[in-house]
């Protein structure tokens, strides 16, 4: 499986129905390719908990994607599950991916403190999950950008130490 492979996943119960144009998913992807990676899969699911860990389960376990990024449903609105659904597929998280973003989005805009997103691994899988909105987007996926690779390395096995470069 190629690491830089990516699967990316629109939660959003509007975006599902056809009622909201999904221009997150668009960012990610743009974001991304610049740095090499490859979007193998896209969905857009309702706010269900249900239908979000299917899909998370399916690319983690089925199809073994290197990187699962989310985007929406992170907020305080009743509907806005997708943290809880993350944390009940993860074996562990890793809440300094998560965190920085937070912190560095806090010097933009202090609405960023009210993101619940998580990030977690699922067997081979590093899932993030990201903000609904494309600014959002913009503000914090860069920020986790240098780690990645590192990260999707280390899940493979790699034995190269951090700043071994």
């Amino acid at each position: 499986m190629n690491l830089l492979n990516v699967a990316i996943l629109t939660v959003s119960s509007k975006g599902a129905k056809g009622e909201r144009e999904d221009r997150s998913s668009a960012e990610i992807e743009a974001i991304l390719s610049k740095h090499g990676y490859n979007v193998i899969e896209k969905a857009i699911v309702h706010d269900d908990k249900k239908r979000i860990k299917e899909t998370l389960l399916k690319w983690a376990d089925e199809l073994s994607v290197p990187l699962i990024i989310t985007t929406g449903g992170t907020g305080l609105h009743p509907t806005d599950v997708t943290p809880q659904a993350t944390e009940e597929i993860v074996e562990y998280t890793v809440p300094g991916i998560s965190e920085i973003m937070r912190t560095e989005g806090y010097r933009l805009t202090p609405y960023a403190i009210l993101s619940r997103g998580v990030s977690g691994i699922r067997g081979s899988s590093l899932i993030i999950n990201l903000p609904g909105s494309p600014k959002a987007v913009r503000e914090s996926l860069p920020i986790i950008i240098p780690a990645l690779s590192h990260a999707l390395e280390k899940l493979r096995g790699s034995d190269r130490e951090c700043g071994s470069d």
